[in-house]
C-alpha cells in the first residue's frame, strides 16, 4: 500500500495557470505517481506534502523558515512526528526556467525537484554531507530515468563560473 500523499497547484503560478486545468491536473497526477516512485525506492515512510507553487510564495517561505529573503526552486520541511515524512514546496517559475535552461520538460524539472525534496526530508544534506547527498540522487535519478540531478547542475554551474574567472 502506497503512504498517504498530498499534492496542492497554486493557480497563481502562470505557468500552470497558461497550461490550464486539464494540464495542471495531468501533471499533478504524473508529479504524485513519481513521488510515490521515489519515495518507495528511497524507503521514506510517512506521509508527504508537495505544493507547486510561485516564486513570491517559496520566497516568503524561505525568509520565513530559512531568515533568507531570496527565492530558490525547492523547500523542504521535514516533520515532527512519525506519520508525516514532511512537505515540499516548488516554485514552478523557477522549474520552467531551469527546464528551458537544461532542454527538458518542465515535467521532468519537477520531478528532478521532487526527488531533490525526499532526499532532504530523508534526513541528507548536500552543504555538509561530503558528496552523499549528490550520489544517492545520482543514483535514484537513473534509477527513475530522469535527466541530470539538481545537485550536480548547481555544482556545475559554480564550476563554470570558477573556471571562467
Amino acid at each position: 500500500m502506497s503512504p498517504p500523499f498530498s499534492m496542492e497547484i497554486e493557480t497563481e503560478s502562470r505557468e500552470l495557470a497558461n497550461a490550464g486545468e486539464r494540464a495542471s491536473a495531468e501533471m499533478s497526477r504524473e508529479v504524485a505517481r513519481f513521488a510515490r516512485r521515489a519515495q518507495r525506492a528511497l524507503g521514506l515512510r510517512g506521509e508527504i506534502g508537495i505544493l507547486l507553487t510561485s516564486s513570491a510564495a517559496v520566497r516568503r517561505l524561505n525568509r520565513q523558515f530559512r531568515k533568507k529573503d531570496k527565492t530558490t526552486d525547492v523547500l523542504s520541511f521535514p516533520a515532527a512526528n512519525g506519520e508525516m515524512a514532511g512537505d515540499i514546496a516548488i516554485a514552478l517559475p523557477v522549474a520552467a526556467a531551469q527546464a528551458r535552461r537544461f532542454g527538458h520538460a518542465l515535467r521532468d524539472e519537477v520531478k528532478l525537484l521532487v526527488l531533490h525534496g525526499l532526499l532532504h526530508l530523508a534526513g541528507y544534506d548536500h552543504e555538509q554531507d561530503g558528496g552523499r547527498m549528490a550520489r544517492k540522487e545520482e543514483k535514484l535519478r537513473r534509477m527513475l530515468a530522469l535527466p541530470g540531478g539538481s545537485i550536480l547542475r548547481k555544482h556545475a554551474r559554480r564550476s563554470n563560473a570558477s573556471n571562467s574567472a
